[in-house]
């Protein structure tokens, strides 16, 4: 199932849970029987009074978790046009089932986001109540280039970014290093890649009975300063009051026409986020203005509600199959988007993609 689960003895009888991604040559990336493994062996942790603290890792140096394996989910796409395939509708609801358990752990999690932490592998990061950030990390939301959209929880960590930088991430895929992860809350601590034991260490040797926050708080926080000066420089803050200017228009045509007439800026780092967009699917682009508008106003449940039923009809039409058959299948970069034209696009299709696409109570009403 491409996952370890180790539990290492604390003091007083307490365990700490290490879960591992462990399917290094995919970048970690989720499959429905690691989703539905690791949901279960949290919620077995959840319930033990001995496990004190969880950590959730990846394995391998490149990444923490690359996003889910979309390509298995396109595979039947393709057998059922137009449907919602089977495994569609048990992977998304059981990724977001498992995204939401981390959300709402009841014992301090721990997440050590290296490397990759791309789509999927933001879903895990976000929930977790320390999300630590390294050196190499490297995080994004880059579902634009595959005809989906920012889910796992993406409408309601994007909406909540400063100003327009949440629509800005979501339309251009564009990547975050550690720094602009603490700048903009979407993580917590900062540590050095070779810091990984020593945190596990000091997990081991907490006494868990007496003030344990207190003194996780100062274990991370030790740890912390001795890895500050390998902080890289920001890159999004800085370009904020820029970024917020843009898109402070009235409609998603406008702002996609605002940020591709960067592609030759002398700013290199927002010419590529053009580049990136003016390749990058239509539809996606709707959706990601649709779902920040709506995710505004929505409790944390509400939102994996409504990205359930998103992502389901993502499945029923062309964009997304074609998006990885391009980016990840055929690998020739040259998707055919069915709605080639952002300004084209009926707005009844956009809507059509909030609908329910399934009988009967939501799938994901008890969370």
């Amino acid at each position: 199932m491409n996952l370890q689960f180790e539990e290492r003895p604390s003091l007083h009888g307490y365990r700490i849970g290490i879960a591992s991604l462990d399917a290094e040559k995919s970048l970690n990336a989720l499959s429905l029987p690691m989703i539905e493994a690791l949901d279960a062996r949290l919620k077995a942790w959840a319930d033990d009074p001995e496990i004190a603290c969880v950590v959730l890792r990846g394995n391998g140096a490149k990444a923490f978790c690359a996003g889910g394996d979309v390509v298995q989910l396109v595979h039947q796409c393709r057998e059922h046009p137009g449907e919602v395939p089977p495994l569609a509708q048990r992977f998304f609801a059981d990724e977001y089932r498992l995204d939401y358990r981390i959300h709402t752990y009841p014992k301090p999690f721990i997440c050590w986001a290296h490397g990759h932490v791309l789509g999927g592998g933001m879903g895990l990061l976000q929930g977790a109540g320390i999300r630590i950030v390294t050196p190499s990390s490297r995080l994004g939301m880059p579902e634009i280039n595959i005809g989906l959209y920012p889910d796992v929880g993406g409408s309601w960590f994007l909406a909540r970014l400063p100003g327009k930088l949440g629509l800005f991430l979501g339309l251009t895929a564009s990547g975050m290093n550690a720094r602009d992860a603490l700048d903009l809350n979407l993580a917590d601590r900062f540590l050095r890649e070779d810091q990984q034991s020593a945190l596990l260490d000091g997990l081991v040797q907490l006494n868990w009975r007496e003030q344990p926050q207190a003194q996780l708080h100062s274990l991370l926080r030790a740890l912390e300063s001795e890895a500050r000066s390998e902080l890289p420089a920001a890159q999004w803050l800085p370009r904020r009051a820029r970024i917020d200017e843009l898109l402070d228009v009235a409609d998603l045509p406008t702002a996609v026409q605002a940020i591709s007439a960067l592609q030759e800026d002398d700013d290199a780092l927002l010419a590529r986020a053009a580049k990136t967009l003016a390749h990058g699917c239509p539809l996606t682009a709707h959706l990601v203005w649709e779902q920040i508008q709506r995710a505004r106003h929505l409790s944390l449940a509400e939102v994996f509600r409504m990205e359930y039923a998103m992502s389901l009809n993502c499945c029923r039409h062309p964009e997304f199959p074609e998006g990885v058959r391009a980016r990840l299948i055929d690998k020739d970069q040259a998707p055919r988007w069915n709605w080639p034209d952002v300004a084209a696009i009926p707005p009844a299709v956009v809507d059509a993609h909030f609908a329910p696409a399934w009988d009967g109570e939501h799938p994901l009403a008890d969370l």
